[in-house]
């Protein structure tokens, strides 16, 4: 549908600059934003988002810093070697 708003130029500006640099339409911007503010008043959350999969098991192998790359990968390799991986 096509309808016609009238914005400040300061804010029109900032929304197309936004749209360029987001690389989205200003038609897409100003939705997008609509969206967000109905949402946001109703309390509703956003058909946008996903829902992620969660997967269990007993985490990670006991002595296994995973904030260390080099441990992670060692623990990796060493598993392969003992058929673990």
């Amino acid at each position: 549908m096509r309808t016609t708003i009238r914005l400040n130029d300061s804010l029109l500006l900032q929304a197309k600059h936004h749209a360029a640099s987001t690389r989205r339409s200003l038609t897409q911007v100003i939705a997008d934003g609509l969206v967000s503010l109905l949402e946001r008043e109703r309390g509703a959350q956003s058909p946008r988002r996903v829902q992620l999969p969660v997967f269990h098991g007993d985490g990670t192998y006991d002595g296994v810093d995973t904030n260390r790359s080099a441990a992670l990968l060692e623990c990796m390799e060493n598993g392969e070697r003992q058929g673990l991986g």
